[in-house]
């Protein structure tokens, strides 16, 4: 009940965790998250500072807000946050992980559900349509990441 996917990013691990870390700027990235906002006061990335997502789930639908909290902040290394479900109880984990190479970054997106019963007959039952979801998406987001911060790399 989890998954992970690298990219290679010809950029730097900074400037990579100024996108991964900016949830207002998922949208620019994620097939399913369109938009996020700080909430109650926090403006930037930092352990337990919460934010709310605005997803359309598998990219057709239903559309729903949920609440995060930043679990691991460390710039330029790992950027992680925990996704609340029905009585705040987290039901995913997101992280970023940066790890520098030779000629840039490897980026490793993952998620990873808890394991609890209820989460495991979720997967059993819609696991591998959720899987292959969840995986598209990782691939999709930090390939656009990439597009992004190798663009500007060229041009400084």
């Amino acid at each position: 009940m989890r998954g992970s996917v690298t990219v290679h990013m010809a950029a730097s691990a900074d400037m990579i965790w100024d996108l991964v870390s900016d949830v207002t700027r998922v949208g620019e990235f994620s097939p399913e998250t369109f938009e996020a906002e700080w909430l109650g006061g926090a403006g930037s990335p930092e352990a337990g500072a919460r934010f709310r997502r605005h997803v359309w789930r598998n990219g057709r639908g239903p559309v729903y807000w949920t609440v995060c909290t930043v679990a691991a902040c460390d710039p330029g290394r790992e950027f992680a946050f925990t996704v609340a479900g029905p009585g705040g109880k987290t039901v995913n984990t997101w992280r970023y992980q940066l790890e520098p190479a030779a000629d840039g970054t490897d980026v490793t997106e993952s998620f990873e559900l808890p394991d609890t019963l209820l989460t495991r007959l979720y997967w059993m039952v819609a696991g591998s349509a959720r899987g292959r979801t969840n995986m598209n998406s990782m691939r999709v987001t930090p390939e656009k990441m990439k597009a992004v911060v190798e663009t500007v790399g060229r041009s400084r």
